[in-house]
């Protein structure tokens, strides 16, 4: 969207309608695809901050259910439907953490993520994560010197999750498979087992 195009949404009062309207549904009906849909756009408009965060807590609020009644089922998350939408919210929580120096909470939900979701491609950039919030790395400069911004991203499914970097994935993991070994042994308490 060009710049007229965001003002006329912005000042357009029938969209904003249908844009509330659209809040306040997705958030009663816990549909996680229109309330990203509608928080998407509520984004791109720079709109009213407070319903904003409403409605992402709201995200938060029904990904983490709904990922507790699958994981009940002893099932993995795979990066299909609505489940890709449950594993963006956590993982975008916890850069949320990350952005806030909480290096060990987000640490956590992302070593949680990584033992909850089915796909390898995912589960290693996971891994690098777990090693780069081990060593307390600000978020900042993790991405201005590890992640490779200029990279194409393989997959839409990947354009939420941070999967290349400025490094081969699979030599980095090998070379800290002792880092990422430890942080296993002492986060394993938060899978319950």
């Amino acid at each position: 969207m060009d710049k007229e195009q965001l003002f006329e949404a912005r000042t357009n009062p029938d969209f904003l309608k249908y844009l509330e309207e659209a809040r306040v549904n997705s958030m009663k009906a816990e549909d996680i695809g229109l309330m990203y849909e509608t928080l998407d756009s509520m984004l791109v408009l720079d709109l009213d901050e407070e319903k904003v965060n409403k409605l992402y807590e709201q995200i938060l609020k029904t990904s983490f259910s709904n990922v507790e009644k699958i994981l009940s089922k002893h099932e993995k998350l795979n990066l299909e439907g609505d489940n890709l939408l449950y594993v963006r919210a956590l993982y975008e929580h916890s850069i949320e953490k990350w952005s806030h120096d909480n290096f060990d909470g987000a640490k956590d939900l992302i070593f949680v993520l990584a033992n909850i979701v089915d796909d390898e491609a995912l589960l290693k950039s996971l891994n690098i994560l777990i090693i780069f919030l081990s060593s307390k790395i600000g978020l900042d400069d993790f991405y201005d010197t590890r992640v490779d911004l200029e990279a194409d991203v393989d997959d839409e499914k990947y354009g939420y999750f941070i999967t290349k970097f400025r490094f081969d994935n699979q030599e980095f993991l090998d070379e800290n498979k002792d880092i990422l070994e430890t942080e296993y042994k002492n986060l394993k308490h938060l899978l319950g087992n």
